[in-house]
């Protein structure tokens, strides 16, 4: 069908080129419900508008938090569905979570490019007839080897060397042309790795740091697949999930850069990280099976992302810290891995 039959658009208030929506009146659509961040996102939404007004998709089976409220079956490749989907529940703020992440993506890099910008294109066009609102998270994979790696600027050079880092870049140019070219609200974030013990890893080379949780509780030892020493920028899930939120009710007028934001929390090394643990499971023993292409994509992140832009521009600001986010991680994975359900999650 051609897209115009969505329906008249709502039209949008704007203040310069961005929406601005009240969060009285917002109605969320979550696409990638299923995911690591979708899994908390959507009950965060919930407490946060209602849980009526908060739409949870994905193509993958939905359980836990997010068959607590409106789900619905959405493949992000099918315009036609996603733009009816979108009509039908109003949507006026849509979180876009679709995503192949980087170790999952080299094993096919054409998947990964059709599903990663094929979705994110969907989206766009959604926003654009509906006049919703877009969140689109970016990650430190933007980055390559040329770009500098301790601080990277919020604005400098992204000659990424994975495929799911070439999506990224390609998608935040994107968004930008979107802005510009339709006057769209459309905001983001550079995620850095991100840990959370409610979704199982799901194929990122950050996703040791996941793994690594798992593996202490269930054998108190954890091979790890990238050197000891390999520093990465990391984010405790609450902290993101918390950054996605803030960002899109920030007012429109204090943004300058509006669409992938840096944003960052601690900087960690698996030996850091198993020190950490060590402190609650003494025993805990740490050894090392280098996945050398996973080394090569984890060598070419940068080690600290400099945010003061998304400090300075809508107030960012991490919560968790290392011996923090430690401690709640053992304690909720445990009660996760020991309840009955939790191969179902």
């Amino acid at each position: 069908m051609d897209f115009d039959d969505m329906g008249p658009a709502r039209r949008p208030r704007m203040r310069g080129p961005l929406l601005v929506t009240t969060s009285e009146d917002r109605r969320v659509l979550i696409t990638g419900a299923a995911g690591q961040l979708g899994s908390e996102l959507v009950p965060a939404l919930r407490r946060r508008y209602g849980a009526d007004a908060v739409l949870a998709t994905d193509i993958r089976t939905l359980s836990g938090a997010a068959v607590d409220g409106p789900n619905r079956r959405l493949d992000g490749t099918d315009l036609e569905r996603f733009g009816r989907i979108a009509r039908e529940h109003r949507a006026t703020v849509i979180y876009h979570l679709v995503a192949v992440l980087s170790a999952t993506g080299e094993k096919d890099p054409q998947r990964a490019w059709n599903i990663n910008i094929g979705t994110l294109t969907n989206a766009l066009e959604v926003a654009r007839a509906t006049g919703a609102a877009l969140f689109v998270p970016s990650s430190i994979a933007a980055f390559g080897p040329s770009t500098p790696p301790d601080p990277t600027p919020q604005d400098t050079l992204q000659r990424p060397t994975s495929i799911y880092g070439v999506s990224k870049v390609a998608g935040e140019l994107l968004c930008d042309y979107y802005v510009q070219r339709y006057g769209l609200d459309v905001r983001g974030v550079r995620y850095p790795g991100l840990i959370s013990w409610a979704a199982d890893p799901g194929g990122g080379t950050t996703d040791y740091a996941v793994e690594i949780f798992h593996q202490a509780l269930t054998h108190n030892r954890y091979e790890c697949f990238l050197r000891a020493g390999t520093q990465l920028d990391m984010m405790y899930m609450p902290d993101a999930v918390r950054a996605a939120i803030e960002l899109m009710e920030t007012p429109s007028e204090r943004l300058t850069h509006r669409n992938a934001f840096n944003i960052t929390a601690m900087q960690l090394t698996p030996e850091v990280l198993a020190a950490e643990i060590r402190r609650h499971r003494p025993d805990f023993e740490l050894s090392y099976r280098v996945n050398e292409r996973k080394q090569t994509i984890a060598d070419s992140w940068p080690r600290r992302l400099d945010d003061s832009a998304a400090r300075d521009e809508w107030g960012w600001q991490p919560r968790w810290d290392l011996e923090a986010m430690t401690a709640d991680m053992l304690e909720h994975l445990a009660a996760r891995l020991s309840a009955p359900a939790a191969n179902t999650r």
